[in-house]
């Protein structure tokens, strides 16, 4: 007998879900802020998703020494 098992996580994250809100509030006059600051939840996970593979990276090669 063969066990199958498989789980899938759909739908927007955190950061996307207030993406569209500031993008929305935005659009709407709500916030005056820059295109900079609403679109921001989506640079400052890219920004430290690369500081993470930065981190990653010096460490591999502090250990391989």
């Amino acid at each position: 007998m063969s066990k199958s098992s498989s789980s899938s996580s759909s739908g927007i994250g955190f950061t996307g879900l207030l993406t569209v809100l500031f993008v929305a509030l935005k659009l709407t006059d709500i916030i005056d802020w820059s295109w900079w600051w609403v679109l921001s939840p989506l640079w400052i996970v890219l920004a430290l998703g690369i500081l993470g593979l930065v981190i990653i990276v010096i460490v591999a090669i502090i250990v391989e020494r």
